[in-house]
């Protein structure tokens, strides 16, 4: 594999991180929520979801898919429903409002944010089409084992350094008087942009 071609799945897979979906979604509502603090073990478990399934495209989940297209049309009802149930949750709490005092004695613990990053990254099944897409004109037969390794950290960092962003620039003091003042406003629309996105996965 080239230099060149690295950089090119470098960029591809930013671009593809950068844009909104259920996990930069989820990574700005753990900011203005719950801090900073929360948001980097949600990023991380955004970041291992995409290293899963980055693997899976380069070990040929995309043929699997293609070959038997029931599996990928469960796996999309699955993650688009759990979504959807994801949003419904947001919506319900939505009017409750919110005690930063309790907020604090029971926030959430590292490897429940790491969790929900995960889950909500694997929830959409659609990375795997798209880093099969990336990889097939730049991943040449007979790559080296450490440039897989490579491309898998690259990944990892691509996820987890830009949602760690987003959660810090939704964790700013500002953000979150914001966020109290205006809580059902905000958590009605991150609920329901979830929720599109839901659909979405299911529909296409």
């Amino acid at each position: 594999m080239t230099l060149s071609a690295f950089f090119a799945i470098y960029v591809l897979h930013l671009m593809a991180a950068v844009s909104p979906g259920p996990a930069v979604i989820m990574a700005a509502r753990t900011g203005i929520a719950e801090g900073l603090r929360t948001g980097i073990f949600l990023a991380a478990g955004i970041g291992a979801g995409g290293v899963i399934w980055a693997s899976a495209a380069l070990f040929g989940l995309a043929l699997v898919f293609e070959a038997a297209p029931a599996l990928l049309w469960a796996l999309k009802l699955l993650g688009g429903a759990y979504l959807v149930y994801m949003a419904w949750g947001m919506w319900r709490q939505a009017d409750t409002p919110l005690d930063l005092d309790a907020s604090s004695r029971s926030a959430r613990t590292p490897w429940s944010a790491f969790k929900l990053g995960l889950i909500t990254q694997l929830s959409n099944p659609k990375p795997a089409i798209l880093f099969s897409a990336i990889f097939v004109g730049t991943v040449p037969a007979g790559t080296p084992a450490w440039v897989f390794a490579a491309i898998l950290a690259v990944v990892f960092l691509n996820e987890t350094l830009w949602n760690t962003l987003v959660a810090r620039i939704f964790s700013f003091d500002r953000s979150k008087t914001v966020y109290i003042s205006l809580k059902s406003y905000i958590d009605r629309v991150f609920g329901g942009l979830l929720a599109l996105l839901g659909v979405k996965i299911i529909a296409t």
